[in-house]
């Protein structure tokens, strides 16, 4: 082989390289799954089956939540060929078989000939998804969530809240700071220990929550979350973490700050008028993450289909509204 053809492949194998890394920013993944969003809501299922796939093939790694939206489309389109294949996808993304047996809208794909054989292929499937789990950082994680609960859990037998505010600034910082600064060491050596590196997308952000929620005066002069947002930031483009994990933890410092008066991102709070508005959606677009309009017609899209599109709804049931529509 000639020095020139070795050179040209090598330009190649580069500029592959490079290609595969932009690919794999996440921002532009997030802003894929927003596009499959607006045509569901605009009642374009077919599309948004379609995109969802050339989406899902473009990544290496695939957010759950949206296999189980792009699965239960296909069912309700009786769409069995992508239905099935996205309920593959979905199993060596971690969807248990428990789940998904007791998932009803998948009804028409059980129904399908090649159910049975779905099944049979269940466990070495869900291998694929055990062996790109770091088991090790998996089980440190969940020690360090088991061990913020039981800490949390001191302020609840605490009466008033002077109390509950002294027993967080007293015995819930320093073991807070103590966690954060595990978070900060495996943020540097694995990444965000989240849905892709643990299969787990709640324990990191209830740890990263509660500190961010500890009281008024400890969290307005707190610097260790604004040295781990911008690894956060980080971890969002490389797909560790969701925009919705980003904006709760975020959202919890901000309604802890103004007594649950104002929000980032619409998850905690209120928004107080049109202009807030404006900004929650510009902060939610930055991330991501739908916008509130967006998100209420895709509930609307629930009710009248009956499926699932995972709306995280803990602290919003429903609609979000501006706080002057109840005045209108």
């Amino acid at each position: 082989m000639t020095k020139f053809l070795l050179t040209l492949i090598f330009i190649g194998c580069l500029l592959f390289s490079v290609k595969s890394k932009a690919q794999e920013n996440y921002l532009n993944y997030h802003s894929k799954v927003l596009e499959c969003e607006q045509l569901i809501a605009e009642g374009k299922y077919t599309s948004a089956i379609d995109t969802f796939d050339a989406l899902f093939k473009q990544f290496d790694f695939s957010f759950l939540r949206d296999i189980k939206v792009a699965t239960e489309l296909s069912a309700y389109q009786n769409d069995y060929q992508s239905g099935l294949q996205f309920t593959r996808l979905g199993i060596k993304a971690g969807w248990t078989l428990k789940s998904i047996k007791k998932n009803d809208n998948l009804q028409s794909l059980k129904e399908s000939s090649e159910w049975s054989k779905l099944l049979s292929e269940y466990d070495s499937l869900h291998q694929t998804y055990l062996s790109r789990l770091n088991t090790q950082l998996k089980e440190q994680v969940h020690e360090m969530f088991k061990k913020d609960q039981k800490k949390a859990l001191g302020a609840l037998f605490r009466i008033g809240q002077k109390a509950k505010r002294r027993y967080s600034e007293k015995k819930f910082v320093p073991h807070s700071e103590q966690q954060l600064e595990q978070l900060e060491q495996i943020l540097k050596n694995y990444g965000y220990p989240g849905e892709r590196l643990i299969g787990n997308n709640l324990w990191g952000s209830v740890i990263l929550s509660h500190h961010n929620s500890i009281s008024v005066n400890y969290n307005s002069k707190d610097t260790i979350y604004a040295y781990l947002r911008p690894k956060l930031l980080n971890a969002l483009k490389q797909g560790e973490i969701s925009p919705y994990e980003l904006a709760q933890i975020e959202d919890w410092r901000i309604a802890a700050l103004n007594n649950h008066e104002s929000t980032s991102y619409g998850f905690l709070g209120v928004i107080p008028d049109d202009a807030a508005l404006e900004t929650t959606n510009n902060n939610r677009n930055v991330i991501g993450l739908r916008s509130i309009s967006l998100r209420n017609d895709l509930i609307d899209v629930e009710n009248k289909t009956g499926m699932n599109l995972h709306l995280p709804k803990g602290w919003q049931h429903g609609k979000i509204t501006v706080a002057t529509d109840a005045e209108r």
